[in-house]
């Protein structure tokens, strides 16, 4: 098997995919130390059984990615890959782009009925027909050299990958719903997707209290915790998690003997200029005027769920995936139904295709226009 390790060799396999109708890709990375992804290794093969694969080096001295970038802008070349998220997030923080067209096959395959965020291995063995070796899931793949059989295995992830991609493309196509997939698929290639914003980190802490001095403080403190770990490029959670977050909002120490009597804070944030971040933050939420206050927005923790409604609207939801063999989750989540039930209309189960499958009927449902019956273990739709 070939490892590529020079901007030339890299050139020629991404001229000779860009002759193909699409190019299977997969990476390899590590991201326990780091804010961003460490990319250690990209794989990519091309179309049919004998088709040339290959393993790209982006850790060899000298070996620029541009030539797959212009790949990537190519768009006579489907890139494909399984469950591509964060392989999306490396190469637009890497590379400032995203592959045009893609396709994801864990997406494709939920629209399909294969499950909920169904794995490659299970679509190995379910379309390829074949197992994969699983003694290499767990390596360190900065490390050089990687073995054989660590090359074989990352290898793995795009050969039958091709398998996989035709199978899935062929029912879309037998079933009409390209669209669906390639709707889900606009947000994994939208860049606020894998942007977070310092002033807006404290958004995603989930709090139990509208308190506006809380939240200035919980603000303060996710907006010098977020800053810090971009900046230092470390894992937000190796400075503190939430729990410890909303405990120092609660407990608003003063100084570093207050700091230390943190029950949840990590010894390493006690000291230092994590600790003097903390306590800056701290005193600047609390210095807060109150017009500054965060601005809460009426959100979905704040309505009215109308508990059976949410149950009636679970059990439509199971009839309509079953019916369009479409994974429960992919349609509709738990809280997007409990905001159906609580009056919430812009919901995205409400929108695009997923109107079509089940928001027409849950909308009517909630109406009272249509009812729901049991006839021989099958969940049936009337008419009021």
């Amino acid at each position: 098997m070939q490892t590529i390790t020079s901007t030339d060799d890299l050139a020629r396999f991404c001229e000779a995919a860009k002759a193909e109708a699409y190019v299977t890709v997969d990476t390899e990375f590590l991201r326990e130390r780091t804010y961003d992804a460490k990319l250690c290794l990209i794989q990519m093969a091309l179309p049919g059984k004998d088709g040339a694969a290959v393993l790209v080096d982006p850790m060899a001295d000298g070996l620029s990615l541009a030539p797959l970038y212009d790949l990537f802008r190519h768009e006579a070349t489907v890139k494909v890959f399984h469950a591509a998220r964060q392989d999306l997030e490396i190469f637009f923080v890497e590379g400032n782009v995203f592959p045009k067209p893609m396709f994801d096959t864990q997406v494709a395959a939920m629209v399909c009925g294969f499950g909920e965020q169904v794995g490659y291995e299970t679509l190995v063995r379910r379309i390829a027909k074949a197992d994969l070796d699983k003694t290499s899931r767990f390596t360190d793949w900065s490390r050089r050299p990687l073995s054989e059989a660590q090359k074989v295995y990352a290898l793995a992830d795009v050969t039958h990958l091709r398998v996989i991609y035709e199978f899935l493309a062929a029912e879309l196509k037998r079933t009409e719903r390209q669209k669906w997939v390639e709707e889900e698929l606009s947000m994994l290639t939208d860049p606020e997707t894998y942007i977070t914003r310092p002033d807006e980190a404290w958004e995603r802490v989930k709090t139990r209290t509208n308190s506006g001095r809380f939240l200035s403080v919980v603000r303060e403190l996710a907006r010098f915790r977020e800053t810090y770990a971009q900046e230092k490029n470390v894992p937000r959670s190796r400075l503190f998690k939430d729990d410890a977050l909303l405990e120092l909002a609660s407990t608003k120490p003063t100084n570093f003997e207050e700091l230390g009597r943190s029950r949840l804070l990590l010894r390493e944030a006690r000291r230092g200029d994590v600790a003097e971040g903390i306590l800056a933050a701290v005193k600047a939420g609390l210095e807060t005027k109150p017009e500054d206050f965060p601005k809460v927005t009426e959100d979905r923790s704040q309505l009215q769920v109308d508990s059976a409604l949410a149950d009636l609207l679970r059990v439509l939801l199971k009839a309509k995936s079953e019916q369009a063999g479409v994974a429960q989750k992919l349609i509709a989540t738990a809280s997007d139904l409990d905001a159906i039930a609580g009056g919430a209309r812009d919901v995205a189960a409400l929108r695009g295709w997923r109107h079509e499958v089940f928001g027409a009927d849950a909308l009517r449902l909630c109406k009272g226009e249509i009812a729901l019956s049991a006839d021989r273990g099958a969940v049936r739709v009337l008419q009021v």
